[in-house]
């Protein structure tokens, strides 16, 4: 019985301790780790996100980018951090739904090592080229590339870009040069250059350059035309039947933070995201933000592991 007692007494005092470290946090600067490089569509949001939490918890918020392995390395960065609620990811579908199956070796677990907070948005890719290419349509990219075998390439900045691309190919029986970036912005620059042809790349990113005249976009990757967008075509409808891609995004934290500490970001985050304020900045770069319960954002992180695990097999994507 003693024994018990003594179990029941340090139960209750980490349950207080707990509860009062919650109603101190945050106390110092909460970090943003972005999967992404400077200028990407999610180092962007993290911003624009981080820019208004920092206002309403009372502490900075700093943008960390860790690019590289397709955003794993930004997300085995954020697992070993320590579960405080000061180290979170600003979580894709390259880490947390694709990577698992396009890498052999990625050691995290997209359910078990991540607490998830809210969904932040989605991403909405197009396939851009250089404007020099006599190109105006996917229809007319296929018949050029069949026409000119292996003298087409085309970028990836992320999972998105490599399984879209590698959909295209699949399906119209292409062949191009893959060439890989840690990033989209880079990527994006050695296509106006004429040193790339192409990429499926994401609104925010691609879309000021597409309108400056420097891209030209071909068509969207959802299945629906895009209300941001509305004049573009879909892959769907430009004949590649049933191309339907979304990249998402949303925050977690290290598995083991304080469930008071995931529930304090979370109101705070939903707060930020929904406002007017921040929803007019994402409709500005081509983002479309929504919250989520932290419930929510797990079931959805389950549901898109098995969808990209198909995207993956469909494309016959081998694993490296």
């Amino acid at each position: 019985m003693r024994k018990l007692a003594l179990i029941l007494v340090a139960a209750a005092t980490a349950l207080f301790s707990a509860a009062l470290y919650a109603d101190d946090y945050p106390s110092r600067p909460i970090t943003f780790v972005n999967p992404f490089g400077p200028g990407s569509g999610s180092d962007t949001v993290c911003r624009i996100i981080g820019d208004r939490l920092s206002v309403l918890l009372g502490q900075p918020i700093v943008v960390e980018d860790h690019p590289g392995a397709d955003g794993a390395l930004s997300a085995l960065y954020v697992h070993h951090a320590a579960p405080d609620g000061y180290t979170l990811l600003m979580a894709t579908n390259s880490p947390l739904s694709a990577d698992p199956f396009l890498h052999k070796n990625v050691k995290y677990d997209p359910i078990k090592d991540f607490a998830p907070i809210t969904r932040v948005g989605s991403f909405t890719l197009m396939l851009v080229l250089n404007p020099r290419l006599p190109i105006h349509s996917v229809k007319e990219l296929v018949a050029y590339a069949k026409a000119n075998p292996n003298k087409l390439s085309i970028a990836s900045g992320n999972t998105a870009g490599i399984v879209a691309g590698d959909t295209l190919e699949h399906w119209a029986g292409i062949k191009m040069l893959n060439v890989p970036y840690k990033t989209t912005p880079p990527a994006l620059e050695d296509i106006m250059a004429g040193r790339v042809s192409m990429m499926f790349a994401d609104f925010t990113t691609a879309m000021p350059h597409v309108k400056a005249g420097t891209l030209r976009a071909l068509a969207i990757s959802r299945i629906k035309r895009s209300k941001l967008y509305p004049e573009l075509p879909t892959m769907d409808e430009e004949g590649v039947k049933g191309f339907n891609l979304d990249a998402w995004a949303g925050l977690v934290a290290p598995a083991g933070t304080p469930p008071e500490i995931i529930t304090k970001l979370n109101g705070a985050l939903r707060k930020v995201i929904d406002s007017p304020e921040v929803q007019a900045k994402f409709k500005v770069i081509g983002f479309e933000g929504f919250s989520s319960t932290p419930e929510e954002l797990e079931d959805y992180i389950k549901a898109q592991l098995v969808e990209w695990k198909q995207m993956v097999q469909e494309a016959n994507i081998q694993a490296d």
